[in-house]
């Protein structure tokens, strides 16, 4: 099973970086635009897009999401990709750390706080795995990274396509609300590429959880991934299933404070996403992506000037005054 572990966890990465795995739709980021100002009487140099996140400060309103860990070679992604975030001021988070309960010496693959000691650091841990282990185990995870919350996810869509997969969710609900009562920093429920109905987001804020990370069907699609590893062993017709993070952020927006991921590919996405509803927004293969074309500090950047130009033409100063921009649905 540790082995198991491992090796699914590297070739998640591998096969995202040589075969793309992106989902044939889109987010549906771009049926929405703002609508233009021509008179936003401000300065772009007086543009503050800076938040609090988790009890610290940020620059941006930004997150690069779980994606690695649990092998050699993903302990140098890690660290590498925290510490851009560290330098531009964004969160981060670590993939899921289930191998690391499996193996413990990997814990030293998910441990990025001595080069990012300011930013947000999220934990991670699937929601099924909340079933499988001890309340201290999952505790570890927090305090062996020194992270500032626990992302769960979601990811049944995945678990059903991969031939290895966990796919008795039942009491999944439960193991988060016990999970949420004993744990000593918030929890995020996050979906890994399908969506997040509100529905669900109620039934997540009934639980305890005090964020939600939608992460919308219009990315990376890890049902795609599943395919490529199982080949024909899978249940074919999964490949685009799932709610778009457009509409995910629209049907969630207001239950609980909001991370929106999935499918954003610019720092135009993530200004929609925050007028859309979304109070943080985030990505993984974009960054993931850059790190392996060595282009990682530049695309921070660019994704960072988009935004501020949104708020610029848009008359915005501030986030707030960002998430509520006038937009119009084409």
């Amino acid at each position: 099973m540790k082995a198991q572990t491992e090796s699914r966890k590297k070739d998640h990465v591998e096969l995202v970086l040589s075969r793309g795995a992106q989902a044939a739709r889109g987010p549906g980021l771009d049926r929405w635009d703002f609508i233009h100002d021509a008179l936003p009487e401000i300065s772009l140099d007086k543009v503050d897009l800076s938040a609090k996140f988790l009890g610290r400060r940020i620059n941006y309103p930004m997150m690069i999401t779980a994606i690695t860990g649990g092998y050699d070679d993903a302990g140098t992604i890690n660290r590498r990709l925290a510490q851009a975030a560290e330098s531009y001021g964004i969160a981060f988070g670590v993939g899921s750390q289930r191998a690391m309960i499996e193996n413990p010496p990997l814990a030293r693959t998910y441990r990025v706080r001595d080069v990012a000691p300011h930013i947000p650091v999220v934990a991670n841990i699937g929601a099924y795995q909340l079933k499988k282990y001890s309340a201290r185990q999952i505790d570890s995870l927090v305090s062996s990274i020194e992270a500032d919350a626990l992302a769960v996810h979601l990811n049944p869509l995945q678990e059903v396509i991969q031939p290895e997969g966990d796919t008795d969710y039942s009491g999944v609900l439960d193991a988060i609300r016990k999970t949420c009562e004993r744990l000593s920093v918030p929890v995020i429920a996050k979906e890994t590429g399908a969506g997040m109905s509100q529905e669900a987001a109620l039934k997540l804020k009934d639980a305890g959880v005090k964020w939600l990370d939608v992460a919308g069907a219009g990315g990376t699609s890890w049902s795609t991934v599943e395919y490529l590893r199982a080949g024909a062993e899978a249940v074919p017709g999964f490949d685009d299933w799932g709610i778009p993070t457009a509409e995910s952020i629209i049907l969630c927006r207001g239950v609980l404070p909001m991370i929106a991921s999935g499918g954003l590919r610019s720092g135009i996405d993530c200004a929609k996403a925050l007028a859309l509803g979304a109070d943080m927004c985030g990505a993984a293969y974009p960054f993931l992506k850059a790190l392996h074309t060595k282009s990682l500090d530049q695309t921070i950047d660019i994704w960072q000037k988009q935004m501020r130009v949104c708020a610029f033409l848009t008359g915005s100063r501030n986030v707030a005054e960002l998430k509520k921009a006038k937009m119009r649905f084409i």
